[in-house]
């Protein structure tokens, strides 16, 4: 072997060295990508259930101060109805029931808005659409993170094979996909852009 010939070798070795630590780099950066798009999803479909879960909970919440409500309307008019067409009743009963009328009233103005501890029909009302809101927020969050997860592995191994089979123009293709993966957990959890087909 002549000295040129082992310097183009120890040249293709020094290449060979700098391709393969960059490839090394570019998978421990879509690795590291992929442990925080993995998070990003696991916390968006948590937050979809526990937030439909909440909206379902004050929703039925609300149906039952509803039919109270309801029901408690229909005992007023019944009792006021009453006192209006009996003209017999004594004084002391026509105070009573006067008196069970405006405690019904009073309740079911305390049943359709209730701020004091955020338990009326219209609080709940905007406490489930909040709920609602967050969920949806998360559903349009969450495809992104599926996307990105099957993207930054198929990266990773694409470039762990052109490590080994030494072909450099794999690593780039790998990289592509690595870096459209990066893309779309960044839009996963900002929601940048909204991609037909994934919302």
């Amino acid at each position: 072997m002549q000295a040129d010939e082992a310097a183009d070798l120890m040249d293709k070795d020094k290449e060979s060295d700098g391709f393969k630590q960059r490839a090394a780099v570019a998978i421990a950066i879509f690795a590291m990508v992929l442990a925080i798009c993995g998070l990003g999803g696991s916390n968006a479909g948590k937050d979809v259930v526990q937030n439909n879960v909440l909206a379902s909970n004050y929703f039925n919440f609300y149906q039952a101060k509803n039919m109270r409500q309801t029901a408690i309307s229909l005992a007023a008019d019944e009792i006021e109805l009453g006192r209006l067409t009996d003209p017999a009743l004594p004084e002391a009963a026509k105070a009573a029931l006067q008196k069970k009328l405006a405690d019904y009233r009073a309740t079911i103005e305390r049943y359709e808005s209730e701020p004091a501890t955020n338990e009326g029909k219209k609080e709940l009302l905007v406490r489930a659409k909040t709920h609602e809101d967050i969920r949806d927020h998360a559903l349009k969050q969450d495809p992104y993170f599926d996307y990105a997860e099957a993207l930054l592995q198929i990266a990773i191994v694409l470039i762990s094979v052109s490590i080994i089979a030494s072909l450099p123009w794999l690593a780039f293709f790998g990289g592509s996909v690595g870096l459209i993966g990066v893309l779309l957990t960044v839009n996963g959890f900002y929601l940048l852009v909204e991609i037909p087909g994934l919302s």
